[in-house]
């Protein structure tokens, strides 16, 4: 007599009768998903756009990015829009449009609107730290607004005085604003980011979701991400967390960092703020990089033509570095790396205007003038007969 045996239960039924019995709230019908998908887009385009109209933004005529917010991208882009007018001129460069050692009311913008007494205006469109490479990238990611605009770009040769300055050594450094950079091509001796970091670096210039993530994150959570934020300390000994029973939104009240007044770090009343020497004599040496060889020249070089590319009305304005800080011996090839600058400007049609040298008690370093240095340029640029060429078409 023979038994009947029951079928083996194959794994396949083993699944199918497993997952008869999980829930089903992540197995999502077509509809559902396009649900999904339209309220992600909601939140990635929809919060940064109306986090503009929430967040009070009102930028005075001399106002810039505060040293802060150096790294805000997201807000120098909206600084950016804000100040639009047809007569708007945008003046684009490093810490020395910036302002390294004064006041908003003692840059070289702020004293040119001081001697068109209103018209046209002119404004601050530069960042702390910048440098050729890194301006490059600010402008190509983050200032789309300036197309078809009047832009004075400072040309600071301060960049091509070594090696280290220019990004050019093979030696790793840490320097200002990484993110900017070219992450792949040109490549960067001086850069070793890894693959990741490189690629999330990339990607993030072309997610302005991202950008604006960042900006909350400096604005409000201390330069930090909300977890980061929860668990930092105070920065004494022994430390204390101030924030463990805080929620991060709560932070989140729509007011802008802003800069301190009075700052005890730049203006006349400041330490900081004082001639480079006391007798005018330098014994500095500069290990100067020629243009033909100096990655900081081609990003400038590249940046000129984008700007050209985009129908600007551009024009140069080529330091004016402060010679007195350089040995006598060193000057030679200091004025020779400007020469060929000026002849690239002139071959490549770019206008341009090189300030002579400042008294050397205007100066506070090798580049950065004080605030009378500020006003002498203000003065000396408006009286130039091809910069008010320049400023009528």
């Amino acid at each position: 007599m023979s038994t009947k045996t029951k079928p083996s239960t194959t794994v396949s039924d083993s699944r199918r009768r497993m997952r008869g019995h999980l829930p089903h709230a992540f197995l999502l019908t077509p509809w559902q998903w396009c649900t999904v998908v339209v309220l992600f887009m909601c939140v990635v385009f929809g919060l940064p756009t109306g986090w503009k109209s929430w967040e009070t933004f009102e930028p005075d005529i001399n106002d810039r990015v505060p040293y802060e917010a150096s790294q805000d991208y997201w807000q120098y882009e909206r600084h950016l829009d804000e100040r639009n007018e047809s007569d708007t001129i945008y003046f684009v460069g490093d810490s020395v449009v910036w302002g390294e050692y004064v006041t908003p009311d003692g840059t070289w913008s702020a004293f040119l609107n001081e001697q068109s007494n209103g018209k046209p205006q002119f404004v601050n469109q530069a960042l702390n730290g910048l440098y050729p490479l890194a301006l490059e990238g600010l402008i190509t990611h983050y200032a789309e607004g300036l197309s078809g605009r009047k832009v004075m770009l400072h040309c600071n040769l301060l960049w091509m005085s070594s090696p280290q300055a220019d990004l050019s050594q093979a030696k790793e450094q840490v320097f200002n604003h990484p993110t900017l950079v070219p992450q792949f091509r040109p490549r960067i001796p001086s850069y070793h980011a890894d693959i990741d970091t490189r690629l999330g670096r990339a990607i993030g210039h072309r997610w302005s979701f991202l950008a604006w993530v960042r900006h909350l994150q400096i604005q409000y959570w201390d330069q930090k991400d909300p977890y980061a934020w929860t668990f930092a300390d105070d920065g004494k000994y022994p430390p204390s967390y101030p924030n463990t029973y805080r929620m991060p939104w709560s932070e989140l009240d729509f007011t802008l960092l802003s800069e301190p007044n009075p700052d005890p770090e730049r203006g006349v009343d400041s330490k900081r703020h004082s001639p480079w020497s006391t007798d005018g004599i330098g014994t500095q040496r500069f290990d100067w990089v020629e243009l033909q060889d100096s990655l900081q020249w081609a990003a400038f070089q590249r940046l000129c033509k984008l700007l050209q590319k985009r129908d600007n009305d551009l024009i140069v304005i080529l330091g004016p570095f402060n010679k007195h800080i350089m040995a006598e011996e060193n000057r030679t090839h200091f004025e020779s790396i400007e020469s060929g600058a000026k002849e690239w400007f002139q071959s490549s049609n770019i206008p341009f205007i090189a300030p002579a040298t400042l008294d050397s008690a205007l100066y506070g370093d090798a580049s950065h003038p004080l605030t009378e240095g500020y006003r002498a340029l203000a003065v000396e640029l408006w009286n130039d007969p091809d910069f008010a060429n320049w400023l009528k078409y």
